[in-house]
């Protein structure tokens, strides 16, 4: 089985480690309800989106 020839250095490793860290959820507030949604999602707790309704949920739950 190969092998490498020559070992990565820590610097060249590190840089090709710079973009699998993870990004904070961009939250809003509905504006309907006022609870907190990401961005370009609709509403869980009300359906709407962009001020229209785009889910209609069951009043059961």
């Amino acid at each position: 089985m190969p092998h490498p020839k020559h070992r990565f250095s820590q610097t060249r490793t590190a840089k090709r480690r710079t973009h699998d860290s993870l990004e904070k959820a961009q939250l809003t507030t509905c504006s309907n309800c006022g609870a907190q949604v990401m961005y370009h999602h609709v509403c869980p707790e009300c359906g709407y989106y962009r001020g229209k309704l785009a889910i209609e949920k069951n009043a059961e739950a």
